[in-house]
């Protein structure tokens, strides 16, 4: 199903401006695959319950995002949507009864339109044999497969429900790490690890030859490897050029902030304000590096908008930290032992400008944007990972209390079991609903979506918060509202 572009706009000038659009994925059957011995290398934390992540968690997470984006599509019908006798079929993008929407677009679906067409079919099926390895058989077996089939085959691995044929990429759900909307452009990114590597081909495809982004084609852009990067000597990270979709956020119009973190080189980010500046598409670049620990691994798990001038963050990291003048004497030796790839280091670099800016601290950053890129005319203000109160910051920033999506300036979905976020979020004056209840009261016009203010949606999370990402990670916004 061929889904309707003639009034699709791809811009996105902020992290906060009421979402139009977006792109999703939902769990798929090579999520129910994942083995212990191979989740550290398909870069999964743990192994999931399918069925329960996706009927108890991330269904309410997709009928949310249609009650705000797209409210003809479900409005009046929640009842049989979640009769059991239908057996989930609204949620399937292989399904007749699939939801279909333009505006929460479900990847999967796209894939499966490209490949209809039968030249796109062949040289994606050889692409992706070459990098799985196949033999020429399974080439042609693949190629001769009807396109929706062929679109779950390239997700979940598997060409039925017995036979794997090479390894899932259970990582796609998190759909910001592929590609960034900047403006009216498309970032296409680069990963990091070799797991990702059949997201990333999939991704270049669909938007360089699906027709709902006929009209930005030439909009896309790619980072390039450096110079003869194939003399590189060693596989270290930092030498690498990479770059993913959870270390970068459109701020506004003419500024972008670019995470440098475990899956994010200096390189990568070089080589994107490099080519951001080039195409004009932003005037200033922000690059934050944070330290390269797998409990930080973008900067979207360390720091979220909510509205122009408050933010989510984990205080511990935000902040430069100096020495209590009640210490005891090690601690005014403690900043020494601090290796450089410990640091947070803040450099803003302006296209035609020489010198770079630096800030001191993250939240002198953030405050900054709220009050001069924002002009905001209330105080910053910043709501902390577990209320600031150990060991909850450390804990709930790992079940991605700082990973928030919003859909709205000051509505925001977070997960349910971050006890001590929600009440600071409490303390500065928001209020926390249940998914489940906001949906009844949806449905039965007791409240409108549009009219909700200053609100953390509490979403299910048993199983979603064990794949480590949050609903900023999983959804790559395509058209926001501009934000005045």
């Amino acid at each position: 199903m061929i889904l309707p572009g003639k009034d699709f706009k791809l811009d996105v000038s902020s992290e906060i401006g009421d979402l139009r659009a977006l792109l999703i994925h939902s769990p798929d059957s090579g999520l129910g695959r994942v083995v212990p011995s191979k989740a550290q290398d398909w870069l999964f934390e743990d192994i999931v319950h399918l069925d329960s992540m996706r009927k108890n968690e991330y269904d309410y997470y997709v009928k949310l995002l249609l009650y705000f984006l797209d409210p003809a599509k479900i409005k009046g019908k929640l009842k049989d949507i979640d009769a059991r006798e239908n057996d989930r079929n609204f949620f399937k993008p292989d399904h007749q009864e699939f939801y279909a929407s333009d505006k929460v677009i479900e990847i999967q679906s796209l894939l499966a339109d490209i490949l209809e067409d039968e030249d796109i079919r062949n040289k994606l099926t050889a692409s992706v044999c070459a990098i799985e390895s196949c033999n020429y058989r399974l080439q042609q077996t693949l190629t001769d497969t009807a396109p929706i089939e062929l679109a779950k085959i390239f997700i979940s691995g598997s060409l039925d429900s017995n036979e794997m044929i090479f390894a899932p990429i259970p990582n796609l759900i998190f759909s910001r790490d592929i590609g960034i909307a900047i403006n009216n452009y498309m970032l296409l990114n680069k990963p990091a690890k070799k797991a990702r590597s059949r997201e990333t081909l999939l991704a270049r495809y669909i938007f360089f030859n699906h027709p709902l982004f006929a009209g930005y084609r030439h909009n896309i852009l790619e980072i390039p490897e450096t110079v003869q990067h194939f003399l590189r000597p060693g596989e270290d990270q930092d030498e690498k050029t990479t770059l993913e979709g959870g270390d970068v956020m459109m701020i506004s119009a003419d500024h972008l902030i670019i995470g440098c973190s475990e899956r994010t080189s200096v390189s990568g980010a070089n080589e994107a304000i490099k080519l951001l500046f080039a195409n004009d598409v932003v005037k200033k670049i922000t690059i934050v590096k944070i330290p390269h620990r797998r409990d930080y691994m973008h900067i979207d798990t360390v720091f979220t908008q909510v509205k122009r001038n408050v933010w989510v963050l984990l205080h511990s990291l935000a902040t430069t930290q100096t020495p209590a003048e009640d210490s005891e004497p090690i601690a005014w030796f403690a900043d020494k032992k601090v290796k450089e790839k410990d640091r947070t280091d803040i450099i803003q670099f302006e296209k035609g400008k020489k010198k770079p800016h630096t800030f001191n601290s993250i939240e002198d950053l953030l405050n900054d944007i709220s009050q001069n890129d924002l002009k905001s005319q209330e105080p910053t203000k910043f709501i902390y990972s577990g209320n600031d109160t150990f060991p909850y910051d450390a804990r709930e920033q790992w079940t991605d209390s700082c990973n928030l999506l919003a859909i709205k300036e000051g509505v925001v979905l977070g997960y349910d079991r971050n006890d001590k976020t929600v009440e600071a979020f409490k303390k500065n004056g928001f209020h926390a609903a249940k998914v489940k209840d906001l949906l009844k009261k949806f449905e039965n016009d007791e409240v409108d979506p549009q009219s909700l203010q200053n609100t953390l949606i509490l979403m299910p999370s048993a199983e979603l918060s064990r794949a480590r990402g949050g609903f900023h990670c999983m959804s790559m916004p395509l058209q926001r509202d501009t934000i005045v």
